[in-house]
């Protein structure tokens, strides 16, 4: 039998697990970095291109900066750790570090060539990941924007899904539980529904955290327009 103790620790660890308390630690042993382009994410056993595949690294995952090396092809790898047991050689434009100068830019600039959900995943891991940075008014009003323009698609596409399997509970459930919706909620991006247009909308929280934050910036003055009437009953937190 497992002792009483055993098992209520058990269950503790699998409560964290379940409600999402339970956080991997970042990686030690170098300066941290987080992956902005899965593409270029091939962790691999040599800094060259056709060096053997260790595994590909997610966008947003965290890893440990030790080293450089640049190629004869003019190719930078990094040799970060990914875990205490994994590390390997990356390639340089797919991290960006809070603690290097010039990468906010450099994420920026990847933001803005980025369309729909990718625009919307990478303005995330800018906003959690550079505090401090002069540019997150840029990338608070491309979120909110980006996340407006995109509530057209998913009122088109949730209208059609949805059509004919619709029963007893209230539409306007059915739209708020839409599946399409759900990678936005994971990177706190959420929509409101108007039952009249049956449109979604934008709630609004990255123009919210623009004005409040940034209230004399040349994107808070344009947040102030994308919410309209609704800023007069904006309450600053």
């Amino acid at each position: 039998m497992i002792p009483h103790k055993l098992t209520l620790c058990l269950l503790f660890i699998l409560f964290l697990q379940i409600t999402g308390f339970a956080q991997k630690k970042p990686p030690s042993g170098g300066r941290l970095a987080v992956v902005v382009d899965e593409r270029l994410a091939a962790l691999r056993a040599t800094p060259q291109l056709s060096g053997k595949l260790v595994r590909r690294l997610s966008r947003g995952r965290l890893v440990a900066i030790r080293s450089f090396k640049t190629g004869a092809d003019g190719i930078t790898f990094v040799l970060v750790n990914v875990t205490r047991r994994t590390h390997g050689w990356i390639q340089r434009e797919s991290l960006a570090s809070p603690s290097r100068s010039g990468d906010d830019r450099r994420l920026l600039t990847l933001i803005q060539r980025s369309n729909g959900f990718d625009r919307i995943a990478r303005a995330r891991i800018f906003l959690d990941h550079f505090p401090r940075s002069p540019l997150r008014p840029e990338v608070l009003l491309l979120l909110g924007d980006t996340a407006e323009s995109l509530a057209g698609k998913l009122s088109l596409d949730a209208a059609r899904r949805l059509k004919a399997d619709l029963s007893d509970a209230p539409e306007f459930s059915y739209y708020l539980n839409y599946t399409g919706l759900d990678r936005y909620n994971r990177q706190r991006v959420i929509f409101v529904f108007d039952k009249s247009t049956k449109r979604f909308h934008y709630d609004g929280t990255a123009w919210r955290e623009l004005i409040r934050r940034y209230p004399k910036t040349s994107q808070a003055t344009e947040a102030k327009k994308r919410l309209g009437p609704l800023y007069s009953q904006v309450r600053m937190k």
